[in-house]
């Protein structure tokens, strides 16, 4: 059973902004914070942005100022706001929780920051 599947990326110029959202199951969603990673091309995975249950917010200070995580309870689902988005930014985007799990990791989704 897939139990966390990523959206919402796409092509978007340098500047702009993408939302991406991460639907998860009931029981991820409820007993663990959750994290957006990400793996630039050629790159290694690395740890975006985390969210505690709570709703304390944590970002990679390659991100901060620009990226916003947020949580809807109601939907099982995490999002990540992503404003002024660099070149530098281009990555398959991951959500995971945190500490990471390898079993949780899926496809991703594709964001690609190009003029």
């Amino acid at each position: 059973q897939v139990q966390l599947e990523e959206s919402g990326g796409g092509l978007v110029q340098p500047g702009r902004s993408l939302r991406l959202s991460c639907a998860a199951s009931r029981s991820i969603f409820s007993l663990y914070a959750m994290g957006w990673y990400r793996q630039p091309p050629g790159k290694q995975r690395e740890w975006v942005a985390s969210i505690t249950r709570a709703g304390s917010t944590n970002y990679s200070d390659s991100v901060k100022g620009r990226f916003t995580i947020s949580r809807d309870n109601a939907k099982n689902t995490v999002y990540l706001q992503m404003n002024s988005l660099k070149p530098e930014d281009t990555a398959v985007y991951y959500c995971n929780i945190v500490p990471e799990q390898e079993r949780y990791w899926g496809t991703g989704t594709l964001v690609t920051v190009s003029s």
